[in-house]
């Protein structure tokens, strides 16, 4: 007993049974180039190599369209599991881990990848269909850093699924043909000292300037900033605890000695779950922050540029950049920025580190004089 590959079609097996029956299987590669075998049926039962055949182009036609048969994705699983579906686990486990609202982070969840592939069996996101949505993206003029982002938080779903047993192939965007786009590191803008001094000499309103004052001090990211609230601060110790939102983390960062006086006066009569900026226990809305700092940034420095050059133009972003360029300016060492940053990765950090006293520009300064 046993396989005997079919001499009239490729692909196509013949398993003799002791009851002198047959059994028929076709083998094919799947999308992640694994080979298959799947049963057909019996000779007894009326199935002949021929329709094997039939049945085997029929499932090689379907995947090059990025489909399966859909008596045969029936037979593979009882359950059909959507993106939508692992994405809900997923936050269910961020919300073990993060005490805020959990309706906070599904903002996380890419709304153009919940829009293309949300409904969608997850057997049936191919590598193919991936790469198609990425190419989808890069032509709509989407950032390469948020066509990234947004193809690699599939990756982590898929890697969750895997984990989670209910999808049992290899994760779909970590083929060799799918790689991240090239993003361009250079463009993030920071303020010099004049400009950090004309943009608080505009700003008028104590909440905004706040919001400015922690950002340059901190370097947190605008939903780090208006998720600090008074139970938060540290005033002996000069600390801020700090949430990253971005990284599911918390970190520490400083109070400088003049943010130090006016925080003491400012928090006296905050209840410990008020936010720090707005005073409230309810967090001031980010698209609210990012409108009215848009209104002072754009007189101030964005005269003239053009509204998708991201390179020169100042955004609330640009305050995070600032506060990691002027420490490298003032000789801090790279690791500690990765800290005061709340970097992952030491590459992220690298690109600040040009700006560094000892980078060699002293020594280019130097150069031809006598």
């Amino acid at each position: 007993m046993g396989f005997i590959n079919s001499k009239k079609y490729d692909g196509v097996q013949l398993y003799h049974k002791s009851n002198k029956d047959v059994s028929y299987y076709i083998r094919y590669k799947d999308d992640n180039n694994k080979l298959r075998r799947i049963k057909i049926g019996d000779k007894s039962k009326g199935i002949t190599e021929n329709y094997c055949n039939q049945k085997r182009i029929e499932i090689i036609n379907s995947m090059k369209l990025g489909e399966e048969p859909p008596a045969l994705a029936r037979k593979k699983k009882k359950k059909i599991i959507k993106l939508d579906d692992v994405a809900d686990i997923y936050f269910k486990q961020k919300e073990a881990h993060i005490t805020d609202d959990i309706s906070k982070h599904y903002k996380y969840y890419p709304p153009r990848l919940r829009e293309k592939f949300g409904e969608t069996d997850i057997d049936l996101i191919t590598t193919d269909k991936i790469l198609k949505f990425q190419i989808e993206l890069k032509n709509k003029n989407f950032a390469p850093a948020t066509i990234n982002y947004t193809i690699n938080f599939l990756a982590t779903l898929f890697y969750l699924a895997i984990d989670e047993k209910i999808y049992h192939k290899l994760n779909p965007v970590k083929a060799k043909k799918l790689k991240n786009l090239k993003t361009d590191n250079g463009r993030e803008r920071y303020l010099t000292l004049a400009e950090i001094k004309k943009l608080y000499n505009k700003i008028e309103d104590d909440e905004l300037w706040l919001f400015t004052k922690l950002s340059l001090s901190t370097g947190g990211r605008l939903e780090t900033i208006l998720n600090i609230q008074i139970k938060d601060i540290n005033l002996d110790n000069k600390m801020i605890t700090l949430k990253d939102l971005k990284n599911s983390s918390t970190y520490k960062g400083f109070i400088p000695d003049d943010l130090l006086d006016y925080l003491k006066n400012y928090t006296a009569d905050l209840s410990v779950n008020s936010f720090v900026v707005g005073a409230k226990t309810v967090k001031v809305a980010g698209r609210t922050m990012r409108r009215k700092m848009k209104n002072i940034f754009d007189p101030l420095f964005n005269v003239g540029l053009d509204s998708k050059d991201a390179k020169n133009r100042v955004v609330i972003h640009s305050l995070r950049h600032t506060f990691a360029s002027h420490l490298a300016i003032n000789g801090t060492p790279i690791f500690t920025i990765q800290k005061l940053m709340n970097h992952r990765d030491i590459k992220q950090t690298m690109r600040y580190a040009k700006l560094a006293p000892d980078s060699g520009m002293n020594f280019v300064n130097s150069l031809y004089q006598e």
